[in-house]
């Protein structure tokens, strides 16, 4: 168990950690997010894992993912081989003998759904409220990144739930102050409803929702249509799958969603006209990197796949010099994403 605690907690100093540089840096709030994992981190009781009843652990975090979760196959992993990574939880500040989950909903629902392994792993920290949401933001950061209209949902749930103005939740998310302003003015203009309906759409950047937005603004559209007709495609590839067995990637589902709701916006009348399932889109796309608030070059999709394109200087050197590691770490990131 010891060994597993360490590797962990090297693992997540290795996500957090800046590089090492010759001269001091001043304090950012990239750093202000790194110390949120390494306060989870130093807060964990006694250094111990420990066997938990999956029944003794709430989940009332504020959400940060749209799509369901489909745990089958983790579910079937750890009763194979058993849980490798920890959850994180805390305890319940008024309850005895319960715990506040902080990270981990996946592995946790996949033992609550098995019937062969009755508890589960995990690390108990001392952590209030403030400090719990960091730690799951933090963690999430680092093992998977959310889809802007995701981050877009996060963002507005903890300004309403009181964890912070617009300021504080930029400065945990590593972001500007004006980019959260404007991620809940597009969620406020397209409706919760229609964005859980649409789904996490995972390639849809700030720019397409943002016109999605505008669009049901500008022509006073009815939201109530677009979910319908987001939700007759959905319903359509539940029923394939049910039926016909047929798998959907959900978030190519999602984005095929997405463009179905965007067609009807070219529609200027408070009843849209349902639109039919798109295609996949062949035109390039491209999203801007930033650095600190400034350009650092694209990330471009195109029929053939995905290029990063930085601009010339050092950090583009020091990439090129380090692209083989750094490509096998963000693979590694991917493929355990599915952990959590």
């Amino acid at each position: 168990m010891m060994t597993t605690k360490k590797t962990r907690m090297s693992m997540l100093d290795g996500l957090a950690s800046p590089a090492q540089s010759t001269t001091p840096t001043p304090d950012t709030p990239m750093m202000s997010t790194n110390r949120a994992l390494r306060s989870a981190r130093d807060a964990v009781d006694s250094h111990q894992v420990w066997e938990l009843d999956p029944d003794s652990i709430e989940d009332g975090r504020i959400a940060d993912r749209l799509d369901p979760d489909d745990v089958v196959d983790l579910r079937h992993s750890i009763e194979a081989n058993g849980q490798t990574v920890p959850i994180l939880v805390r305890r319940h500040p008024s309850v005895p003998d319960r715990y506040l989950l902080v990270y981990g909903h996946r592995r946790l629902q996949a033992i609550r759904d098995s019937y062969r392994v009755k508890t589960v792993r995990a690390l108990i920290a001392n952590l209030d409220e403030d400090a719990a949401v960091r730690a799951q933001i933090s963690e999430n950061t680092a093992r998977r990144d959310l889809s802007f209209i995701e981050r877009a949902l996060f963002a507005q749930d903890l300004v309403q739930s009181g964890f912070g103005n617009q300021m504080q939740v930029a400065e945990v998310l590593n972001v500007t102050r004006s980019s959260i302003s404007m991620a809940i003015t597009i969620a406020e203009q397209i409706g919760r409803d229609l964005i859980r309906t649409i789904g996490a759409a995972h390639g849809i950047g700030r720019p397409r929702w943002e016109a999605l937005g505008k669009a049901i603004e500008t022509h006073h559209m009815d939201r109530d249509q677009l979910i319908k007709i987001a939700g007759a495609i959905r319903n359509e590839a539940t029923v394939a799958c049910v039926v016909e067995g047929v798998r959907f990637d959900p978030n190519e589902l999602s984005v095929q969603i997405f463009d179905a709701v965007m067609a009807t916006t070219d529609v200027p009348q408070n009843s849209p006209k349902p639109a039919k399932t798109p295609r996949a889109v062949n035109r390039k796309q491209s999203a801007d990197l930033t650095v600190n608030g400034k350009t650092a070059g694209k990330i471009v999709r195109s029929p053939k796949g995905v290029s990063l394109d930085l601009e010339k200087g050092p950090f583009a050197d020091w990439i090129e010099a380090q692209s083989q590691d750094l490509i096998e770490e963000l693979h590694a990131r991917w493929l355990q994403r599915r952990e959590d």
